[in-house]
């Protein structure tokens, strides 16, 4: 009889997934159950080029729905799976059905850490993560003047670039003491300070958000905790993502700051494997475990347990990268800064353009580029190969990154 494979969550990874085990000739059944209506899609462009409206919902998706009819996909769509036994191997969705399968990919991804202060349930304070989310903020959009974004992460940025851009009055609260307090360092966060403040953002750091208030049941005003009071019709909350686990969990699966898995992406419980933001795996590059909201990173878990599921177990190390669209920026990391000792800034004369180099005891770990695709290219083998650059010719933009390969 054909095995038949489970994957739960419709989004980057599940998708991979499919196209994965079709090249490694897996001829078995495939079950994608999905929560949201729709095929898996795209989430990066959602707090860009989508948001913006410039890019329609059929050029959102991965793949088209032919591709799913050509490998026999079983697609099921507004369903969720509201429990797992990995020892009966079956699963059962909230409308009762129960699936049998042999083996089980967990690809539920996370949800928005969502504020529970006086007032959050007024209407216009959005989140962003989904589609549906897009589309309710830009109805508001239409009617709104003064916009409110709660956090100084990718996502507050980029909508915040975005707002801008539809001519909106734009105020970022921040609580830590500067943005992007989390993912790079101070020099980083200054520049993007000066940009978004140059482009008519105001920006408020150690600023925490105490309570909402509305008139008519709708959002009107946002109180922080000094006191001060900021005029909103709308308020975007960005404020980080939790991960997905609690199926897992339910089903007596470790877990521990997301499913646990191995660097083959299995998880505790046999045949059960696991990919992208919902799980933390571990890292022979950083060392100990490490969980990753990253597109890349989705996507090669995927590869790496269709192979596993077919019998090739190959390691999963690779680089960490991401990027985020904001304005005329484009900026693009390679690895994790965390722990390092020196950066090193390269500036050149294009505009908006800086790299910033994270080194620890010597060896490059993680770089910074905004509008420097040289950079970025060169140090996703540099910080793979553990490479000890020349601190100095790293500031130096006439010394050609080629230099340091």
């Amino acid at each position: 009889m054909s095995e038949t494979v489970l994957i739960i969550g419709a989004g980057h990874g599940a998708a991979q997934a499919i196209a994965s085990l079709r090249q490694e000739k897996f001829d078995g059944n495939i079950i994608l159950v999905g929560e949201e209506d729709y095929l898996p899609y795209n989430r990066p462009p959602l707090s860009k080029t989508f948001l913006e409206g410039d890019l329609p919902l059929e050029r959102l998706y991965i793949k088209g729905e032919v591709f799913y009819e050509k490998h026999a996909i079983d697609a099921r769509l507004g369903r969720r799976v509201s429990k797992i036994d990995p020892d009966a191997k079956t699963a059962t969705l909230d409308n009762g059905d129960e699936i049998n399968w042999d083996h089980l990919i967990l690809a539920t991804g996370g949800y928005v850490r969502k504020m529970n202060c006086p007032g959050h349930d007024l209407d216009a304070i959005h989140y962003l993560r989904n589609v549906n989310d897009v589309y309710a903020i830009q109805k508001d959009f239409e009617q709104a003047e003064n916009v409110v974004i709660v956090g100084g992460g990718y996502i507050g940025l980029e909508i915040a670039a975005v707002s801008r851009k539809r001519g909106k009055d734009v105020t970022i609260l921040e609580m830590a003491d500067r943005i992007l307090n989390r993912v790079v360092a101070p020099e980083m966060s200054e520049f993007y300070h000066n940009v978004h403040t140059e482009e008519g953002v105001t920006i408020l750091c150690d600023t925490g958000v105490t309570a909402f208030e509305g008139t008519d049941g709708r959002v009107s005003k946002v109180i922080t905790a000094d006191g001060d009071e900021y005029d909103a019709d709308m308020v975007i909350v960005g404020i980080g993502i939790i991960p997905a686990q609690e199926l897992a969990a339910d089903a007596g699966i470790a877990c521990e700051n997301g499913i646990t898995v191995d660097e083959y992406c299995r998880t505790s419980a046999k045949d059960v494997y696991a990919i992208g933001d919902c799980c933390t795996h571990p890292s022979a590059l950083y060392g100990g475990r490490i969980r990753l909201e990253s597109v890349p990173n989705a996507m090669g878990q995927a590869k790496t347990t269709a192979k596993a599921i077919c019998g090739d177990l190959q390691v999963y190390n690779e680089v960490p990268w991401f990027w985020s669209d904001q304005y005329d920026m484009k900026l693009q990391i390679v690895g994790l800064s965390n722990g390092y000792d020196q950066i090193v800034i390269r500036k050149n004369d294009k505009p908006r353009s800086l790299a910033a180099f994270y080194l620890k005891e010597g060896q490059l770990i993680s770089m910074d580029g905004v509008n420097s695709p040289a950079e970025f290219m060169a140090c996703k083998k540099l910080v793979m190969n553990k490479v000890s650059p020349d601190p100095e010719k790293l500031a130096d933009p006439t010394v050609s990154m080629k230099d340091f390969m």
